[in-house]
């Protein structure tokens, strides 16, 4: 039965060319933009490396400071402030303390190079799953000792070293060389607690350790033994927070921070004023702004499907009047547009990749390297599924309600 529905749906498919070019394009058109979004977003959110253990991450990016003359003022925390009240937390498995990046200039055979520089520990290394080309992370006693060692990403080694292997080599950044002790993967600009061109030991800013304020340029990943224990690090660190408070400066009325996930850090520093978890009103809007944008082309889709079967009245009433029931008539349809869309979807996944690949060449992302995983296929497919099945579900309950005579006679119940 299915075989014969399919070859029903093709055969009108053929019969209308014009209408199945607007479905097609609206379906496919539809999906290319949300497989896009929906790539762009795995690449910033999803487990990828070097934050694949994502579950067990969570980050420090942001301190709120609520003043009592009634203005805030937010920013990266401070190392005073990590190294005071995060480092020492007992529930993690491992903390970091690691700068914000920052642009530096090297120069290459009279050539300028734009490089963004950031300083770790080397608990960094630990926590994060960088993929080494060459090399090692520069360990504890070198960034104990101050040693100036430097970890690169694959594009600053070919464009400082050419094809030469850059272990042992010295790269001269703002004026300072730096021994290149490892080369690592390029990591996409859109991973802002990993990503740099050049990564060297914190030690080597140390002028910023003397500073007891509580903004600065630091972040703190925190990494949990096991994923259960990511609600106790939160506690914790709320409670750390309480301590900090006791400390802070008098014209200052309290200072908030908190330790979220990839995503939680983003929708708590734009959705929530930096106070506020809002990460169930971010998803709530990115859910809302998905089904809008769906809504129209699936109306216009509606709209073509009840032509298309009033078209085929005198079909559903020939075959109500040989005892179809309406369910088997519904499910017909539902078929029919079912196969409409996911043809719908392979086009808009052939555009998706198209696209993809476009803005990776382009280099509008640093280090992009977006395309269509496991996971953007999953959601590619329910998107496919949804689409058929809400444009298709009303026009076939429609018209499956028809009488068997009036059907016959091209008219409506």
């Amino acid at each position: 039965m299915l075989t014969n529905y399919l070859k029903i749906a093709w055969a009108v498919l053929q019969r209308r060319k014009f209408f199945t070019f607007i479905s097609l394009f609206g379906i496919s058109f539809t999906l290319m933009v949300l497989m896009v979004v929906t790539s762009l977003f795995d690449h910033a959110f999803g487990p990828q490396m070097p934050e694949r253990e994502s579950d067990r991450l969570l980050f420090v990016n942001n301190v709120r400071e609520q003043f009592k003359e009634g203005y805030n003022s937010s920013g990266p925390p401070s190392y005073h402030l990590l190294n005071t009240y995060v480092r020492p937390m007992k529930t993690p498995e491992n903390v970091s303390i690691n700068s914000i990046f920052m642009p530096v200039n090297s120069y290459v055979n009279n050539r300028k190079l734009t490089l963004d520089l950031k300083h770790t520990d080397a608990a960094f290394w630990d926590i994060l799953d960088f993929n080494f080309i060459e090399g090692r992370a520069f360990s504890g006693q070198e960034v104990a000792n101050v040693t100036r060692v430097a970890v690169i990403n694959q594009n600053t080694r070919k464009n400082y070293f050419g094809e030469k292997e850059a272990v042992g080599q010295i790269i001269e950044v703002d004026q300072v060389k730096y021994k290149v002790v490892g080369v690592v993967e390029d990591v996409p600009v859109l991973r802002l607690h990993s990503y740099a061109d050049v990564w060297v030991p914190i030690t080597l800013k140390s002028q910023d350790f003397k500073r007891t304020g509580m903004r600065g340029t630091y972040f703190a990943t925190i990494k949990a033994k096991k994923a259960s224990d990511v609600p106790k690090i939160q506690e914790e660190f709320a409670s750390m927070m309480v301590q900090a408070n006791k400390t802070k400066s008098k014209d200052i009325q309290q200072v908030f921070a908190f330790a979220d996930d990839i995503f939680g850090t983003f929708a708590r520093s734009f959705m929530g004023g930096g106070k506020k978890d809002a990460t169930g009103l971010l998803y709530g809007i990115i859910a809302l702004a998905a089904f809008l944008f769906m809504l129209l082309p699936t109306i216009n889709l509606v709209n073509i499907n009840i032509s298309r079967i009033m078209e085929r009245s005198s079909e559903i009433g020939v075959r109500k009047a040989f005892g179809a029931s309406s369910k088997t008539i519904i499910g017909q349809f539902v078929v029919e547009n079912i196969f409409l869309t996911l043809l719908g979807g392979v086009l808009g996944f052939l555009i998706s990749a198209g696209v993809l690949e476009m803005i990776n060449d382009s280099g509008i992302l640093a280090y992009a390297n977006l395309g269509l995983n496991l996971r953007v296929f999953a959601w590619g497919i329910l998107l496919c599924l949804v689409f058929g099945l809400v444009s298709g579900v009303y026009p076939a309950f429609k018209m499956s309600r028809l009488n068997a005579v009036e059907a016959l006679k091209g008219g409506s119940k």
